[in-house]
């Protein structure tokens, strides 16, 4: 059975995230071998911009390090699709094999990973925090598999 894996820096701090992880990470269990993979946030301290575009760099190596299969970069200036829509590419990818979602650090994610993810996919204009953006992310991925075989969790 091929593996989802949702890579991304930074790590759950509070209880209530880490416990609606579990929820979903259960809830996809049904469907596939599904993991969490948590690599550290790269220094910034300073905010210069060549210091910035170095710890993107480093979250970016570290990301690619965790990619198995096809990958899907979560980033602002992506692609949007409806559920509808994502629930067909993720399932098409996953019929092919292995899945990696990728979300950055604070500042996003290196043009390097961007460029070699097979696509780079938006899920609002709006700024989210990183920790709440996983557990959307995790929910329409189990959201996009209830619509692939046909379940109403969706509506």
């Amino acid at each position: 059975m091929p593996t989802l894996t949702v890579a991304c820096i930074g790590k759950l701090k509070e209880t209530y995230w880490k416990d609606a992880q579990a929820e979903y990470l259960k809830r996809l269990s049904a469907f596939c071998r599904v993991s969490v993979v948590e690599k550290n946030e790269a220094p910034a301290l300073g905010g210069s911009e060549a210091l910035i575009q170095k710890a993107v760099r480093q979250e970016g190596e570290a990301l690619l390090s965790a990619a198995k299969g096809a990958v899907i970069a979560l980033s602002p200036d992506g692609e949007k699709y409806d559920s509808y829509h994502f629930s067909a590419l993720v399932k098409t990818l996953f019929d092919a094999g292995d899945v990696t979602f990728l979300i950055g650090g604070s500042y996003g994610l290196s043009d390097a990973v961007k460029k070699s993810a097979g696509h780079v996919i938006s899920f609002s204009d709006l700024t989210l925090p990183h920790q709440l953006f996983r557990i959307v992310l995790l929910e329409q991925i189990y959201r996009g598999f209830m619509i692939a075989e046909g379940r109403t969790y969706h509506k």
